[in-house]
């Protein structure tokens, strides 16, 4: 199984006419790689990406380290990961 795609432009508008709603129910959309960007920056921009969706769950799980990181990648994930959290609580 894989954790992420890519897809250039044209391809991404066609996603949703041929295969439906079941990539993005399963959290699977893929990211937009144009034809300007680095490829191997794209896959490592993706994977220190976090994707989070809060709907009526009490708990949530993110991954923010993995076995080649820095200390240093350590504390910026998980600054992005508490931020993108907070940004999905409600306002007041």
């Amino acid at each position: 199984m894989y954790d992420a795609f890519l897809a250039s432009e044209s391809l991404i508008k066609q996603i949703p006419l041929i295969l439906g709603p079941g990539l993005n129910k399963a959290g699977k959309f893929p990211f937009l790689l144009t034809h300007n960007e680095n490829m191997i920056a794209k896959v490592d921009e993706v994977k220190s990406t976090i994707k989070s969706q809060m709907k009526k769950l009490l708990c949530l799980t993110v991954v923010v380290d993995h076995v080649k990181i820095t200390d240093d990648e350590l504390v910026y994930n998980i600054h992005q990961a508490v931020n993108s959290l907070v940004s999905l609580l409600k306002k007041n």
